[in-house]
């Protein structure tokens, strides 16, 4: 049987994708927020998973050496937009898309640990009225320049950078303990080929990508703040995000 891999349809995450119908991979489509459950129930073999869902697995699924989806400073795709500056959001109403699951837990832990505020409540993203929402992946790329109504924008990464110095990581590559040795070094080569031609491939666009309303060039400086390998910095900030949610628990 062929291996069977979580795709996460995000411009930013294509690159992974690039090598794998040729190395025979079957491969399915999930939101972020679906992928954990994708892998529980034995539906694909391997996926890049939101971190907080990869913590939660660590009995049995194992990180693929390093990769992972992490930014060193600004995201550029995970932001909050609001009617009111971030340290005034105390007892809001703030929406959040259900496409995500690590975002809305870094919200809370800057919201409450950086900022030292608890909002009013989240809500599930929909046609109401809200103080802010969150909102991640393709759908904030199309809304990178703005909001109607919501003249405060910030960006997720950033703010962690600005507060902590360290990058942050919002998915990792895991895949099944007990997935074959032979299986898994044909995935891990995969996903270093994808890193090499499938960003290359990326880079070197002709044409706009014209349901992000981007160009090429703002699809290259949308990659060029990507992080998708960790090094101990990556590694450094995703303990510090984990102890982060243990104070939360607390």
């Amino acid at each position: 049987m062929p291996i069977t891999v979580g795709r996460v349809p995000y411009l930013h995450t294509e690159p992974f994708y690039f090598d794998m119908p040729r190395r025979g991979i079957e491969l399915r489509d999930f939101m972020p927020s679906k992928m954990a459950a994708a892998a529980e129930s034995g539906e694909i073999d391997a996926g890049l998973v939101p971190v907080v869902d990869a913590f939660r697995l660590e009995d049995r699924f194992n990180p693929i050496v390093g990769f992972c989806i992490a930014c060193n400073d600004s995201s550029g795709s995970v932001f909050l937009y609001s009617t009111k500056p971030i340290e005034e959001l105390s007892g809001a109403r703030i929406g959040v898309t259900d496409e995500a699951a690590t975002a809305p837990k870094l919200l809370e832990v800057l919201l409450k640990l950086k900022y030292g505020i608890s909002p009013g409540e989240y809500v599930p993203l929909q046609p109401q009225e809200y103080d802010a929402f969150l909102i991640i992946g393709n759908r904030a790329l199309r809304q990178r320049r703005g909001a109607r109504g919501f003249p405060h924008r910030y960006d997720l990464g950033q703010e962690w950078n600005s507060w902590t110095g360290l990058p942050f990581v919002f998915a990792r590559w895991i895949a099944r303990k007990d997935m074959d040795s032979k299986e898994l070094a044909l995935l891990e080569d995969t996903l270093y080929v994808g890193l090499e031609d499938g960003v290359d491939a990326l880079y070197h666009l002709n044409e706009p990508k014209d349901e992000l309303l981007m160009l090429p060039r703002d699809v290259v400086n949308h990659l060029q703040g990507v992080r998708y390998f960790m090094g101990l910095s990556e590694q450094k900030g995703l303990n510090t995000f984990r102890e982060y949610l243990n104070q939360l628990d607390s």
